[in-house]
């Protein structure tokens, strides 16, 4: 595995431990990070010493707190619809991938970071995990799959309200949405328990566990590309007053004031 920038690794009985490292800025996904995981994820269903994978983020606060907000308050309609698609890929590519995916969920999973957690075939976890996607805030929507895969996960109806609401899910709600597997007290705990699963399915055939991937994804499958529909949306966004006003309010620590245009 070739050695990355933002993304610490380690390989130890047959598990691909992941870290997003990122802690000053709250493990943000910027473009860079982005790229690391489409490089790692591209390695992982070829190399047969890899049995699974964790992902987690570094520190006590966040497993992943968004995207990078410099980054994307200077997109355009055009890069901003490249900017969503590659970020699909990167986690159609985790999602897709035959070896079990656990996200290791400590603290904040918002944004780009729920986008990466619900990307993972399971989810454990710590009791101060804080979900949810409140693009809406900035005048945009979430464009890394947020839409499609918070929708099959939970539902129409509850996913409709996180994502025009903006509000976030603690651990007791998230659970008992279907949102998570499990929940510990720390994240050591989650940790542990996250190997504990991951055990128990590596006495499993292998193909068996790919084939159920791809199976359980293809329950999903639809015929209208809700993904493509996503990245346009979110590139329609972008080019918004809207979108000007709330990444300057943000980054201004203020109160938007949008007028729907």
């Amino acid at each position: 595995m070739a050695e990355q920038k933002n993304i610490l690794s380690e390989t130890k009985d047959g598990i691909l431990y992941l870290t997003i490292s990122r802690e000053s800025k709250l493990n943000a996904l910027n473009f860079n990070t982005l790229e690391e995981l489409k490089n790692i994820f591209n390695e992982v269903n070829d190399n047969k010493s890899i049995r699974a994978v964790i992902i987690t983020g570094a520190g006590e606060k966040a497993f992943v707190a968004g995207a990078d907000i410099n980054e994307i308050s200077e997109l355009n309609e055009l890069n901003a619809r490249k900017f969503a698609e590659f970020g699909q890929e990167v986690f159609d590519n985790i999602e897709s991938c035959h070896k079990p995916v656990i996200a290791v969920v400590n603290g904040y999973a918002l944004g780009g970071g729920c986008e990466l957690a619900i990307a993972c075939h399971m989810r454990i976890a710590t009791s101060n995990a804080k979900f949810g996607q409140p693009e809406v805030n900035l005048g945009i929507i979430p464009g890394y799959g947020g839409t499609q895969r918070l929708t099959n996960l939970i539902g129409r109806t509850k996913a409709t309200e996180i994502l025009m609401t903006g509000d976030m899910l603690d651990v007791n709600e998230a659970k008992s949405l279907g949102l998570l597997n499990h929940v510990e007290a720390t994240k050591a705990e989650a940790l542990a328990k996250a190997e504990e699963v991951i055990k128990k399915i590596m006495t499993k055939a292998p193909l068996s566990i790919g084939m159920i991937v791809d199976c359980v994804n293809a329950v999903y499958a639809s015929d209208e590309n809700g993904y493509q529909i996503e990245a346009n949306s979110f590139a329609r966004c972008v080019k918004s007053e809207d979108y000007r006003e709330g990444t300057t309010a943000f980054l201004e620590k203020r109160k938007p004031n949008f007028k729907g245009e």
